[in-house]
């Protein structure tokens, strides 16, 4: 008897740790993909060659989450599922102005990649190339100047990209570190207080 109910218990408790983790899942917000570069490699063994494909992956929630995997495999789908898996661990947040641009421009650095990236007025659109469209429309930026003068390398362009978007720094981050209010940093705009466009930011 008392084998059965702790049976029973351990079922019911089994159930709503489940319970809890489909929860979670649920919660989890929604990400899109971009399938980047994909790349067939090839190994030579004894028996002749083997061939396998490298993926590219950009994962973003496009409301300031973004990040980038890659993956090794026999076959294209099992290459491109690593590649997601890993992206997903590797999100990076980033703020964004008004929920469309970059707050500043600056530049990022990985190797021979180098990129810059401004900021742009509403109905500018995202002018940028290849691997670094694919960053900009997963964080959800959707004004923003950007080129690329360094390596042409996908996996390069995107850490340079990625390096950059690290730097951005928003006004709150800013008015925190110095222990001030957000108002008293911004500059006024068209003869208005600094405090409306503090709204926006938030």
């Amino acid at each position: 008897m008392a084998e059965r109910e702790q049976r029973d218990r351990g079922e019911r408790g089994g159930d709503q740790r489940r319970g809890r983790r489909r929860e979670e899942r649920e919660e989890t917000p929604e990400f899109a993909e971009r399938l980047v570069a994909i790349n067939r490699v090839s190994k030579t063994v004894k028996g002749g060659k083997r061939f396998g494909f490298a993926a590219l992956v950009v994962v973003g929630d496009q409301r300031g989450r973004v990040g980038f995997g890659k993956g090794k495999a026999k076959e294209v789908p099992e290459a491109i599922r690593k590649a997601t898996e890993q992206a997903r661990r590797q999100l990076i947040r980033v703020p964004l102005k008004e929920g469309r641009t970059l707050h500043h421009d600056m530049e990022g650095h990985h190797g021979a990649g180098h990129v810059v990236m401004r900021t742009a007025g509403e109905g500018t659109g995202i002018i940028a190339g290849g691997p670094m469209r694919a960053v900009f429309e997963m964080l959800g930026v959707k004004d923003v100047v950007a080129k690329s003068t360094g390596s042409q390398n996908p996996y390069n362009m995107i850490r340079a990209t990625l390096d950059g978007l690290k730097k951005e720094t928003s006004p709150r981050q800013i008015a925190a570190r110095r222990g001030k209010k957000v108002a008293d940093i911004l500059p006024k705009r068209d003869g208005a207080p600094a405090a409306e466009a503090v709204a926006e930011e938030a």
